[in-house]
């Protein structure tokens, strides 16, 4: 089986490091990490299995680009410190865990997306 394909949305170098080194101690994955919605647009043409997604970032809120994703059914988090009544109401559904983050929350929705990864 392919490696666990993940993005990371964050432009906090130190809290994208920290979030890589829990998907990778979770699961055996590749994580590309992007600054700016510009990069993660450009990463978004490989393939991948979740994304993470802070929601303010230098060029933006990422609500569009979680719009696009749900559109190309690729699971994805906010992982941020914006307000979740901030979340327009058709991502609402979406799993927000709000910064400072719980280790054990990144870890259940990455375990949660890998399960279902290995069974279709």
């Amino acid at each position: 089986m392919a490696p666990f394909r993940v993005l990371i949305l964050e432009d906090d170098a130190i809290l994208a490091l920290d979030l890589a080194t829990i998907v990778c101690c979770w699961t055996d994955a590749n994580v590309t990490s992007c600054r700016s919605i510009a990069q993660a647009r450009r990463a978004l043409s490989g393939a991948f299995d979740l994304a993470l997604l802070d929601v303010d970032v230098p060029d933006g809120k990422s609500y569009e680009l979680a719009a696009q994703l749900r559109e190309r059914s690729l699971p994805f988090a906010f992982v941020s410190g914006s307000a979740v009544a901030d979340t327009p109401e058709e991502l609402r559904d979406v799993a927000f865990i709000a910064k400072p983050y719980d280790q054990r929350a990144i870890e259940r929705v990455v375990a949660s997306v890998a399960a279902g990864r290995r069974h279709p």
